[in-house]
């Protein structure tokens, strides 16, 4: 889903800063003229994949002017494209696909020696036990290899955002075999690879020592989280086993993304509904309503099918958030399928919705399909759900109004400096009068006044 790689970008971001900083062992300020100029990209839609080229044109042009520069490009677009990206700007002296970010270090050292390399070739990952790489070390790794164990630089605490409150950590790595027919993730991001549960703790545990309160569990797919292991586990092994073994005054919430609903277990709600340290949020993508575009999709699910997992969370989990993500305007959808979207819409009322009209994407099926919906016809059916969608997510605010609940403060709320800024254990942002140099990464108990469509606003409760 769109979400999931926005979330894998910012880890591959926050994995490239902390890269570069233990490899120097501290951090530098950024120069006036940089040595290196690195860009993190993204390529599940078109717009962004073009915004890179475009911020490529100026450094390429000072690079050609004599300007001695490294120019690194990492990410999705970076493992789409690998060597083709070379050949069209000759200038870039790294591509860098996702899972080479742990050695970025060693990677510009040989830049530093004068070597153009494309690093997009599979790798399998193994826990303290550096990697293996397939292919046949040509010039996509022109002969590079490393001894050290990715660990040394994948378990330095990520520094990200506030730093008090929350921080991402990736459970997989890759994605899953199985291709929806939009989804150009599967094709830059890897085989699918799961973590141990040790190292996920011992990663949260580092956090905690460095004063992070919250931490958000991330995998393109989490409900496989460890199928592809030995002994199997499953992603509810892993809430509970990081439930029981962070201790109290450490990391107090646990948060999650994704789950798919074609694999969805309710072993999960159990675990949302029944764990302290669990936070009461679901994000469930739907991508669609309509049962002929769930298969043209290759989802794997219907309305249904889809509906009786919502009604599972709202018996075992009733003050649950529920979140989700739509696609409007895929091959094919009619007027009548786009209505069963906002079918689904309207039974679920959704707390937060991400939506997006279909963008076709390179080595996907669908991009190929001559039933594509016209541009004019998607931002209207855009729009559409839009306003339903800010519509249920003032409805779900209102439910907070006279309640007194548990808010994690993350900082000053920019508009308003005599406010802070938090969140709800179901994720609802909140923003109330008090001292952010008192408050920050403290929970405090909250009494909701007012209700807004992404946000509430309270006051400390007195009692």
């Amino acid at each position: 889903t769109s979400l999931d790689d926005a979330m894998e970008d910012s880890i591959d971001q926050s994995l490239i800063t902390t890269t570069n900083k233990s490899s120097k062992n501290k951090e530098n300020k950024v120069p006036k003229t940089p040595d290196i100029l690195l860009l993190n990209t993204c390529t599940i839609r078109d717009h962004a994949e073009q915004k890179v080229y475009d911020a490529l044109g100026p450094y390429t042009a000072l690079k050609r002017a004599g300007r001695p520069l490294a120019i690194v490009v990492a990410g999705c677009v970076a493992q789409q494209e690998g060597e083709a990206l070379l050949r069209r700007f000759p200038e870039v002296d790294l591509v860098l696909g996702p899972q080479y970010i742990p050695w970025l270090g060693d990677l510009l050292i040989e830049v530093g020696k004068g070597s153009q390399l494309a690093m997009t070739e599979s790798m399998i990952w193994s826990e303290g036990g550096g990697s293996v790489l397939s292919g046949d070390g040509r010039a996509n790794s022109a002969g590079w290899n490393s001894s050290r164990d990715k660990d040394g630089d994948w378990m330095v605490p990520i520094k990200r955002g506030h730093s008090i409150r929350e921080d991402e950590i990736d459970t997989q790595m890759g994605q899953s075999e199985r291709h929806c027919t939009y989804c150009v993730v599967p094709s830059v991001r890897g085989v699918e690879q799961s973590r141990s549960m040790e190292a996920i703790l011992q990663e949260c545990l580092q956090l905690a020592a460095t004063g992070y309160k919250e931490v958000t569990l991330l995998g393109q797919n989490i409900d496989a989280y460890g199928r592809d292991m030995t002994p199997r586990r499953t992603f509810a092994d892993l809430l509970h086993y990081l439930n029981d073994n962070l201790p109290n005054n450490t990391i107090s919430r646990i948060r999650y993304v994704t789950s798919h609903p074609r694999y969805f277990s309710d072993r999960v709600i159990d675990a949302v509904a029944d764990l302290a340290k669990v936070c009461e949020c679901f994000h469930v993508p739907f991508q669609a309503g309509d049962d002929q575009v769930l298969r043209d999709m290759r989802r794997g699910y219907t309305y249904d099918s889809y509906m009786n997992i919502i009604r599972k969370i709202r018996a075992k989990a009733p003050d649950a958030s529920i979140c989700g993500d739509v696609i409007v305007g895929f091959p094919g959808e009619t007027e009548e399928a786009f209505q069963r979207t906002l079918d689904l819409m309207e039974e679920v009322k959704f707390d937060n919705l991400n939506t997006f009209a279909y963008s076709p994407r390179p080595n996907t099926e669908a991009a190929n399909w001559e039933n594509q919906v016209p541009p004019d016809v998607q931002s209207d059916r855009l729009q559409r759900v839009q306003a339903l969608a800010a519509k249920h997510a003032l409805e779900r605010s209102e439910r907070y109004v006279g309640r007194v609940v548990d808010v994690l403060v993350e900082d000053r709320n920019p508009k308003n400096r005599n406010e802070v800024m938090g969140r709800t254990r179901q994720g609802r942002q909140v923003f109330f009068e008090g001292d952010v140099d008192e408050l920050k990464g403290e929970e405090v108990m909250v009494e909701i006044v007012e209700a807004r469509t992404w946000s509430l606003v309270g006051k400390i409760a007195t009692s």
